[in-house]
């Protein structure tokens, strides 16, 4: 999860957030039951942590469904963005 967070940042690309919450959810998942188990509840806090600060439900709603598509296994390219650098 932190090297796609750290992608995220680097690549600062328009509309890749859901992409790199499946990617970094799938990446901890492939690590096995505690990896998934991590990722959802880091997920889960960052959705809550954004809810606190006044951020709009649709996003985090669209950011948990992004997540439990790469925690359970899913192609994170679903939600990849029109020209995102392919190094990403």
């Amino acid at each position: 999860m932190v090297s796609a967070y750290g992608d995220m940042r680097e690549a600062n690309w328009k509309n890749s957030d859901k992409y790199f919450h499946a990617r970094g959810n799938l990446d901890a998942a492939q690590r096995g039951p505690g990896g998934a188990w991590a990722a959802e509840v880091i997920s889960n806090a960052r959705e809550t942590v954004d809810q606190w600060r006044g951020g709009d439900p649709a996003a985090s709603a669209a950011d948990q469904e992004a997540s439990k598509w790469g925690r359970g296994g899913g192609d994170p390219n679903k939600y990849r963005p029109a020209g995102l650098p392919s190094q990403y």
